[in-house]
């Protein structure tokens, strides 16, 4: 017995962090104690390109960004491709994603951009991540609510405009003949009760986990049909 730790085997998964580069990284262990390695998950993961709250601010730990919970309640591999203040559908960045064999692509872009860039980059990212990845599900997410929106006008008519603006452009892909989009609703994703943010904007683990909660019926499916391929 090590320090009072019952014996056996464990699974452990480690989250790098969330806001520092990792240079070096060592796992310590007491002389009667041993590590070896899982053999890899043979399923593709789901791929999220997106802004820090894919990113995962404000987190209070790196396991509890959304991806990262997501991950674990799916047992999914998950590549979390969230940029703070700069997810806003670069066409650059959808060669990137089409170098991923990705199980599931998540574009969850909206709260970096406003309606027009939204109308303006939504289909030509789709339709070359599509020409990449002819099979993959994408998945476009709608923006969260800023908690303060009941007071303030102009955040209620930048999330309609923006919303209206992506709907609209996957109901046009969707006419054009894409096959496997899946467009997520996130209106009331937060709820309405003040707890899930820190400030109105990014989420706290509250925040983080009803969004998993959110997402996780959606993914399930997209991410099972994937794995059994």
């Amino acid at each position: 017995m090590i320090d009072g730790i019952e014996p056996g085997q464990r699974e452990y998964m480690l989250y790098l962090p969330l806001y520092n580069g990792v240079k070096s990284l060592e796992i310590g262990l007491p002389p009667q104690a041993a590590m070896k390695p899982l053999a890899p998950r043979g399923s593709r993961p789901i791929v999220f390109y997106g802004t820090s709250i894919t990113h995962g601010g404000c987190a209070s730990r790196p396991g509890m960004a959304y991806p990262a919970i997501l991950g674990r309640r799916l047992d999914q591999p998950t590549i979390n491709l969230g940029f703070s203040g700069n997810g806003t559908m670069d066409l650059e960045l959808a060669d990137l994603l089409g170098e991923l064999d990705a199980g599931v692509y998540v574009i969850d872009c909206l709260p970096n951009m406003n309606a027009a860039a939204v109308a303006e980059r939504t289909e030509p990212l789709v339709r070359r991540l599509r020409s990449a990845r002819p099979n993959a599900p994408i998945v476009l997410v709608d923006d969260r609510t800023f908690a303060n929106a009941p007071l303030l006008p102009a955040h209620r008519r930048h999330h309609a405009a923006s919303r209206a603006a992506l709907k609209g452009a996957f109901q046009r892909l969707q006419a054009a003949g894409l096959k496997g989009l899946v467009y997520v609703e996130r209106e009331n994703l937060l709820d309405d009760d003040g707890e899930a943010t820190v400030d109105s904007s990014h989420p706290t683990d509250l925040g983080m986990s009803r969004i998993a909660d959110a997402m996780e019926p959606v993914l399930r499916p997209l991410a099972a049909k994937q794995s059994s391929r």
